[in-house]
């Protein structure tokens, strides 16, 4: 009995003596994954991981046996799709050196309880390290912030709504220049050189007491270049664009102006087809389902009392004449401008950005004369009524060399 006591205190004694020791010589740093660095720091480790040369510099990785799938799938407008794979450290345990400081990952997952509006399962990572190493912390989180910014710089970073946040569509994009969206002559300029004033007004809105925000409304029919010019005006100014679908099951009124009172910085908001949404004040799908975003709501989400500022939106529809007056006002859409089909000037530029230097067989002046031929036949089909998209001119010089596109034009036509 006596041994059987002692066993016990000194069972005991071991495990506060044993808490004590963890508790002076260990420390922890807890993310979960509310925060962007919990993002940045799974894929750092997966780049870690999966990297022989930072292996070398982290000199003692563990390769762990659990491991989680992220996948991203990128739907686009043609019906095409793809999807990339990432391999992320998975719930459990996994130890790693950084900076010869040996560090353990305790990834851990909530299952019985989600998240209210994305419905994702609540997770934390737990770093844990010798306490005399917790300044490592700080470069650990500062390298993989940057290996994230790294990722995006120079690019164009596409953001979706998911429930009430804003989150990453696919894998950022190459920059489109803006010259290589031929719009009439002017309208680019225009645009951009408004949407640049607006910007360097911020304290003159301030002083005056006026909302900083800004509409713009892009009409005119499909293939225009609405949509492209829109994603390479954001490139040319480092912004990025915030889609939001009107349609999306499961948007309200309430979340609708959550999303654009939280617009990550340095971004467009892109409303595309406004009026397939609000033509008749009700937007139901093919299926029947009808949103729950109101059309008041709508409008109150734009410039009502509860809308927020700091704010460019861009809307792009098709058929102007079926958008409510109350929906394009001045104060809601500020600058309205008309992408329209290609006029004769429209197609001689696109023509001569896609064969001017680059036809071996032919000089510069069969170039010129093959422009000025395709000027002439887009100017008599303008003046018979008939017109062409600029998406299907590009089409067509794609497939075909420069002599043959302009013999063949006339069949775009419609």
């Amino acid at each position: 009995m006596a041994m059987g006591v002692g066993l016990t205190a000194l069972r005991q004694g071991v495990t506060v003596g044993s808490t004590a020791l963890q508790r002076k010589l260990l420390v922890s740093l807890e993310i979960n994954n509310k925060d962007k660095a919990y993002e940045w720091f799974l894929a750092w480790m997966a780049h870690q991981s999966g990297n022989k040369a930072a292996q070398g510099r982290a000199a003692g990785w563990i390769k762990s046996h659990q491991l989680s799938v992220e996948t991203t799938v990128e739907q686009r407008k043609n019906g095409s799709s793809s999807a990339a794979f990432r391999l992320v450290a998975g719930p459990g345990n996994h130890y790693f050196r950084y900076k010869g400081a040996w560090m353990q990952m305790k990834r851990e997952r909530e299952t019985r309880s989600m998240q209210m509006m994305t419905g994702t399962p609540w997770e934390t990572v737990t770093l844990t390290t010798l306490s005399r190493d917790r300044t490592l912390f700080n470069q650990l989180l500062q390298e993989a912030r940057d290996m994230a910014m790294q990722s995006q710089q120079g690019k164009l970073v596409i953001h979706t709504a998911w429930g009430i946040e804003w989150r990453p569509f696919g894998q950022p994009r190459q920059k489109r220049p803006v010259k290589s969206v031929v719009l009439a002559t002017g309208v680019a300029e225009k645009i951009e050189e408004d949407i640049k004033a607006f910007l360097s007004r911020r304290q003159w809105y301030a002083d005056r007491g006026i909302p900083y925000r800004r509409g713009y409304l892009l009409h005119g029919p499909p293939g225009s270049g609405k949509t492209s010019f829109i994603q390479a005006l954001a490139g040319s100014l480092s912004y990025d664009i915030c889609v939001l679908n009107l349609s999306e099951r499961g948007l309200t009124d309430d979340k609708l102006f959550h999303l654009l009172s939280n617009v990550p910085e340095r971004s467009f908001i892109l409303m595309e087809d406004v009026d397939a949404a609000f033509n008749k004040r009700v937007q139901t799908s093919e299926d029947g389902y009808q949103s729950s975003v109101t059309f008041s709501g709508f409008l109150n989400a734009l410039d009502g009392v509860a809308s927020g500022e700091e704010r460019i939106i861009f809307l792009t529809t098709n058929h102007v004449e079926k958008l409510d007056p109350a929906l394009i006002r001045p104060g809601r859409v500020d600058l309205a401008e008309l992408i329209d089909d290609a006029q004769p000037d429209q197609a001689r530029t696109l023509f001569e950005h896609f064969y001017a230097g680059g036809e071996p067989a032919a000089s510069e002046v069969d170039i010129d004369k093959l422009a000025e031929k395709l000027v002439q036949i887009v100017q008599s089909e303008w003046d018979a009524g008939r017109r062409v998209s600029m998406a299907a001119l590009q089409g067509h010089f794609i497939r075909t060399d420069a002599r043959t596109a302009v013999e063949t034009c006339h069949v775009l036509f419609r």
